[in-house]
């Protein structure tokens, strides 16, 4: 599955091509067939679809260097197998896995460093051959000097310097003639004409290895980027419990795009200020690969969520309403409204409640409870949150009796009016208005904390609002009786 760091090195190809005027090239790398998922290679279609970031190429449109899965591929790496081969700067290796367990094991009770000893490259022709026939597994190797260092320039790192001691002859192609993704990839890129591998600094130590393959097939390599890690707030490898695992999720729990675009973005790169929130086209504007920063990025889940909140006060009215529809319209255990609200919604009636929660939200599943009294017949308040703190039952009671007689007549029925109708009734009762307006809220919605209390009423309606008010009166007076006995 695509997880947060690979979508954040995505989104960076995204906007390097974009802020260029180059192609972005979505390829399938799914030859490690052991681990190949369906599932996995839609969720990487979805993730990035769901961002926006769309490609210039890839499976789905086809372009000049298709097919764009490695696996419909493969006749290409064999070539360059058979050229690597050849030219004596790989080798067939026999040796099984058993012999390599082995191996590992000796280097452990020795507490030498673990690894291939390079064993395959004095084995014949013969000897080889004699293995096939055996039905013994065969891969093949790339050679690595045995002496000497390697040099490459990273953007983010700079100079990067290997020792070839340091490194092992290292498998190309696997005995079942799928390539490694140290092969593949390299070709891929030669063949596409990839100018820029952006990837995660783990990467760094298999550069050589790529390297060294361009350069036993003629080829120049690529600009490398090698983007810092992403740790959780407490500073270790972000998992799973400092958030979302994959961007999909996000999108599940109710964030935007855009917001997720925004926070990635700066989630290893600065735009040179203090800028935070930022549209699409701006960041494109501002991006460039020399402004990723070396030290690691911290995942902030509270930021997320702030940035979330910001997005969502920007969307249009007509905008919103397209975006929280299928979640008030989900099943009931899916977040949206009780499966008793018919289905579809009056868009009408929902567009004219989203004023009222629009800038609450932080998320777009927040909407559901947000608006779900609005909705349901019966909003179930707790009899002992009615009162309010500054409170008792027997003069909340009081209270709404007197809301109730001047329900019955305020007209019209607006929240403006009605405002200031009950601010009278407030100063008439001698009473600040805070006493009165919880229990009518609470009454009303079923909450302390709901939408501006006479918009709210306004939305509901009249009748509506008696039915509650006068339920909430049943339960004072039940809960008296109970308290009396």
């Amino acid at each position: 599955m695509l997880h947060i760091g690979g979508v954040r090195t995505a989104l960076y190809d995204w906007l390097l091509a974009r802020k260029t005027g180059g192609q972005f090239v979505l390829r399938i790398e799914d030859t490690d067939r052991g681990r190949y998922e369906a599932e996995a290679e839609q969720s990487i279609v979805d993730s990035l679809r769901w961002l926006g970031l769309d490609w210039d190429e890839g499976p789905d449109i086809g372009g000049p260097h298709a097919p764009y899965t490695q696996s419909q591929r493969l006749e290409l790496y064999q070539d360059s197998v058979k050229k690597l081969l050849a030219s004596g700067a790989a080798y067939e290796d026999d040796t099984t896995p058993e012999e390599l367990e082995e191996l590992r094991q000796r280097q452990k009770a020795a507490g030498t460093p673990p690894g291939y000893d390079n064993r395959g490259r004095h084995k014949t022709a013969e000897q080889i051959e004699e293995s096939r026939a055996k039905g013994l597994p065969i891969v093949v190797r790339m050679k690595v000097p045995d002496s000497g260092t390697l040099k490459f320039d990273d953007v983010v790192r700079g100079q990067v310097e290997f020792d070839f001691s340091l490194l092992q002859d290292f498998i190309i192609m696997k005995s079942d003639g799928y390539p490694t993704y140290h092969l593949a990839h390299v070709v891929d890129d030669h063949e596409m004409g990839i100018t820029h591998v952006i990837r995660g600094e783990e990467w760094i130590p298999s550069t050589p290895r790529h390297i060294l393959i361009h350069q036993a097939l003629g080829w120049d390599y690529p600009t490398y980027v090698h983007v810092p890690l992403i740790l959780g707030s407490d500073r270790s490898k972000l998992s799973k419990r400092h958030g979302a695992a994959s961007a999909l999720e996000y999108r599940d729990q109710g964030y935007l795009p855009e917001a997720v675009f925004n926070f990635l973005a700066l989630l290893g790169w600065s735009p040179g200020d203090d800028t935070e929130v930022m549209s699409r086209d701006e960041i494109v504007q501002r991006f460039s690969v020399e402004r990723i920063l070396q030290h690691p990025a911290i995942f902030d889940s509270e930021k997320l969520l702030w940035l979330n909140g910001v997005h969502i006060r920007g969307l249009a009215l007509d905008d919103l309403q397209e975006r929280v529809l299928p979640v008030l319209e989900r099943a009931e255990a899916d977040g949206g409204l009780p499966d008793s609200v018919a289905r579809p919604l009056n868009r009408d009636y929902v567009r004219k409640l989203l004023p009222l929660v629009h800038e609450r939200l932080k998320t777009l599943n927040e909407v559901t409870e947000s608006l779900s009294f609005f909705f349901v017949d019966d909003v179930n308040p707790d009899p002992e949150a009615i009162p309010g703190r500054k409170s008792d039952p027997a003069t909340a009671t009081g209270y709404l009796q007197k809301s109730l007689e001047l329900l019955k007549t305020v007209e019209p029925f607006e929240p403006e009016h009605l405002e200031a109708e009950f601010r009278a009734l407030a100063e008439k009762l001698d009473v600040k208005p805070g006493p009165l307006f919880t229990p009518i809220r609470v009454a009303v919605t079923g909450s302390t904390m709901a939408p501006p209390l006479f918009d709210t009423v306004s939305a509901i309606g009249r009748d509506r609002v008696m039915e509650r008010i006068e339920k909430a009166l049943q339960l004072l007076a039940t809960q008296g009786s109970a308290t009396n006995a």
